[in-house]
């Protein structure tokens, strides 16, 4: 079965050891949370930049599975299934 891939932004990629994708083994269908919890249990400090302390999205990150905003779906207990890509988009603020 095909792993679920993860795909970083270049801001977030010194958190995950320079990995631009992350894969995770999928025996069927996972939330978006059980998915991240996957992917970086290895990175904690990544973990806490996409969550915060109560385990919810932080509000300037964006999780897509194919194309749509998970907070437009069932959030993080948006399904994924084997061989969908889940693309991670983190907000950035400047002037």
């Amino acid at each position: 079965m095909p792993d679920i891939t993860v795909v970083l932004p270049n801001v977030l990629q010194p958190l995950a050891g320079g990995q631009s994708v992350l894969t995770a083994p999928a025996e069927g269908p996972v939330t978006v949370g059980k998915l991240l919890d996957s992917v970086t249990s290895d990175f904690a400090v990544l973990a806490r930049r996409l969550r915060d302390e109560t385990g919810a999205l932080r509000r300037f990150v964006n999780v897509y599975v194919d194309g749509d905003e998970v907070r437009r779906l069932q959030g993080l207990d948006t399904e994924v299934a084997p061989g969908q890509e889940v693309l991670v988009i983190q907000s950035v603020a400047g002037g």
